[in-house]
C-alpha cells in the first residue's frame, strides 16, 4: 500500500521521520529515492532521532564518507550513495552485510544499489514542492506507520 504525504517545512518532515523512527524494527532497509535539496537528509534526521533517542542535530550527510553510524537505543546506518558508480563499488566495500544487520539502514540514492535491496526495503520517493513543501510517498510502510 501506498501512502502519501505533504510536508510544509523541514520541521514537519522531521517530525515525520521522527514519528517513522519510532515504529521501524531492527533490520529495517528504508531506501530514499529524489532530486538533491527534496528533504532526504532532513527525514532521516527525524528517523535517527525517533530510533536512537539522540539528537536529530547530530545527525549529517555522509556525502564524502558513504556512511555515519548512529548508536542509541537501536543503532541507525545512514548511507549517501550520490558518488558511488554503481552497485559494484557497494558490494567492493563490503556495505552490503548491513542490509542484514540488526540496525536500521536509511539509504540515499538507493536506485544505484536496487539489485541487492532486500525484498522488505520499505521505499521512500520525496519531491519539492516549493517553500519548504515536501512531498513524501512511502512504500511498503503498511505495518509500521
Amino acid at each position: 500500500m501506498t501512502k502519501e504525504f505533504v510536508t510544509l517545512s523541514a520541521e514537519e518532515t522531521t517530525i515525520m521521520g521522527r514519528r517513522i523512527g519510532e515504529v521501524l524494527p531492527k533490520g529495517s532497509v528504508v531506501c530514499f529515492f529524489g532530486d538533491l535539496a527534496t528533504g532526504k537528509t532532513t527525514l532521516i534526521k527525524g528517523i535517527v532521532e525517533g530510533a536512537t533517542g539522540l539528537n536529530e542535530q547530530v545527525v549529517t550527510s555522509p556525502t564524502f564518507v558513504y556512511l555515519n553510524i548512529y548508536e542509541g537505543n537501536t543503532t541507525v546506518y545512514h548511507f549517501d550513495l550520490y558518488r558511488f558508480d554503481d552497485v559494484d563499488q557497494f558490494l567492493s566495500m563490503g556495505f552490503d552485510e548491513y542490509l542484514s544487520g540488526d540496525g536500521i539502514c536509511c539509504v540515499e540514492w538507493a536506485e544505484r544499489i536496487e539489485s541487492v535491496l532486500p525484498a522488505s526495503t520499505l521505499f521512500v520517493t520525496m519531491e519539492h514542492r516549493g517553500e519548504g513543501r515536501r512531498y513524501v510517498q512511502l512504500n511498503g510502510f503498511d505495518h509500521y506507520v
